[in-house]
């Protein structure tokens, strides 16, 4: 055991990371970290997907740093990464996914609207292992996993016309803590995959109410 996970190593079985590829798609406020989290518990294949680039706003929303200000999100994100685990193979897509795109057997994703969360889904479903879907309003989280057929049947439920969705994006309110706190249930739900033990797929957490649902 590599001395960097022994105190993990009941939580996140390295021999299941070897053999995967692990997406991470939209690199935002929960993306973000997200994929530095994966870094951590020791992926060893990692791909980042993100259209955009780092604004002044994401410094305090996203975990962004000042010397981050123009560059594109999944190169930012990749050179965090690297100074946690530098021994990581990180593949950037500065795009938008696309339906014909090579991902990993395992996805994240981190998107900002249903419609994109439809699309993606659309596309992946028949292709993944492991699916994971963040979203988060203000104090609000819900995290959705798809690891099994009762996941799969019950996922399309929670892709609700986008008419139906409420005003704003995820991203016009959101907290650097409200993220860190949804990633490390999005992250959580992985490790319990990889340790072949059920997994939670709708989970709900009111922190403002400190109401946490689970179904």
């Amino acid at each position: 055991m590599n001395a960097r996970f022994e105190r993990q190593e009941d939580f996140v079985p390295q021999d299941r990371l070897a053999d995967l590829t692990v997406t991470v798609i939209g690199v935002g406020a929960i993306g973000r970290q997200v994929a530095l989290q994966l870094a951590a518990i020791g992926v060893q294949r990692l791909q980042l997907v993100d259209f955009d680039t780092v604004e002044l706003t994401n410094v305090t929303t996203q975990g962004y740093f000042t010397d981050d200000i123009g560059l594109a999100k999944v190169e930012a994100t990749k050179i965090s990464a690297h100074c946690i685990a530098p021994d990581v193979i990180i593949d950037t897509i500065h795009d938008r996914f696309r339906a014909r795109m090579e991902h990993g057997e395992c996805l994240f994703c981190c998107v900002d609207s249903i419609s994109a969360r439809e699309a993606i889904w659309r596309s992946v479903q028949n292709r993944c292992r492991f699916w994971a879907d963040g979203r988060m309003l203000g104090e609000v989280i819900r995290v959705l996993t798809v690891a099994d057929e009762q996941g799969r049947q019950h996922y399309p439920t929670t892709l609700f016309d986008q008419s139906q969705a409420q005003a704003g994006r995820c991203t016009a309110r959101s907290t650097i803590y409200t993220a860190n706190i949804a990633s490390g249930l999005l992250v959580h739900q992985f490790t319990r995959w990889l340790r072949g033990l059920p997994v939670d797929r709708d989970v709900m957490f009111n922190l403002l109410a400190g109401e946490l649902m689970v179904a």
